[in-house]
């Protein structure tokens, strides 16, 4: 596979901004990455339309668009195929291997440009592989996975993994441990003070 690490996107950095026609609600739609600033932003990319793992993952993110939307964040699905595949594949019964109407855009990277820009662009198969990025409100990368084809993600760890983020961003003293979850307890970044953390554990 000729996939390069070359140029990858780190944590910490800037999401590169892209402007792209998108469909959503059955219609087509340029949306900017840059307006969604004042929001957290999952961005994932995704090989192709009409193929075997993504309806699953494109489906599961729709089903639990709500709960991404209460704690201020919009989902962002990407593939290499045009609008006109996108919009045929939404128009496609998830009974006959469509995904139906979804609640989140799905963006056309027709020219590959966006893929490229986040590293996961496979030359050699021409597609995406199945990367994941978590964009803080100011635009802020603060999380990537990158799966191979064959495997899909887990919605459940990514909207974990995002309220963790959410939680460190708005108490700046504390730190999540290992699997931390909404309402469980956390620590502090400090020798002495973390030991209050384990001797609860």
């Amino acid at each position: 596979m000729g996939y390069s690490n070359e140029g990858c996107l780190r944590v910490g950095q800037t999401a590169p901004d892209f402007t792209a026609t998108a469909v959503f609600d059955q219609e087509f739609k340029q949306i900017k990455l840059s307006d969604y600033r004042g929001k957290y932003v999952v961005l994932f990319f995704y090989p192709l339309d009409f193929t075997f793992v993504c309806p699953t993952e494109i489906t599961a993110f729709s089903d639990r668009y709500e709960d991404f939307k209460n704690i201020n964040t919009e989902v962002l699905g990407v593939s290499v195929d045009s609008e006109f595949s996108h919009l045929a594949w939404i128009q496609t019964d998830r009974k006959s291997g469509g995904v139906g109407d979804l609640n989140y855009p799905l963006v056309s990277d027709i020219k590959k440009e966006i893929s490229s820009a986040y590293n996961v662009l496979d030359p050699d198969a021409g597609v995406a592989l199945r990367g994941l990025f978590i964009i803080d409100k100011d635009g802020v990368i603060q999380h990537s996975t990158i799966n191979n084809l064959s495997f899909g993600r887990s919605v459940e760890e990514t909207l974990r993994t995002l309220q963790a983020i959410q939680y460190v961003q708005s108490h700046p003293d504390e730190v999540c441990p290992a699997g931390w979850q909404p309402g469980d307890k956390t620590m502090s970044p400090d020798p002495v003070k973390s030991k209050v953390f384990f001797a609860s554990v």
